[in-house]
């Protein structure tokens, strides 16, 4: 897997997966994150730990991309893809969002918007980087 390809997909994946928070926590759930106002920090405090949102991102798009190159297959990128961001969803979304509802009062409608939402982020994401990262064609004969 060349640098190129890999700083490549980081820099996609980054990007999206910046934009799709953005989209899901900061327009789509806002309207039910403002219904439990405790659970969060308020506007100016929130917007003074942005920096930490992105190094969040970046850590996560690290190891998102790492584990990808690391697993490619000579089989076809979108089915890879579409896995992975399945797989990428359980572990990183499904898993933290069930945890967090068990430790903090989140509304289910919230914790059930949330997991869903990301299913579509996840799933574009696995087929970002299955489309950057996918392998050439085999040449060798069976």
């Amino acid at each position: 897997m060349s640098f190129k390809k890999l700083s490549l997909a980081f820099v996609a994946v980054f990007v999206l997966s910046s934009l799709a928070n953005f989209l899901i926590h900061g327009i789509l759930l806002q309207g039910s994150y403002l219904e439990t106002p405790q659970l969060l920090r308020e506007q100016q405090d929130a917007s003074s730990h942005a920096p930490f949102l992105l190094l969040g991102f970046a850590v996560f798009t690290l190891g998102f991309v790492w584990i990808y190159a690391k697993g490619v297959e000579d089989k076809p990128w979108l089915g890879q893809g579409l896995r992975y961001g399945l797989a990428a969803w359980l572990v990183a979304t499904v898993s933290r969002y069930v945890i967090y509802y068990a430790i903090q009062p989140w509304p289910g409608k919230v914790v059930a918007m949330q997991i869903s939402l990301e299913l579509l982020m996840m799933i574009v994401l696995g087929l970002t980087a299955a489309a950057i990262l996918k392998r050439a064609p085999s040449t060798a004969n069976p």
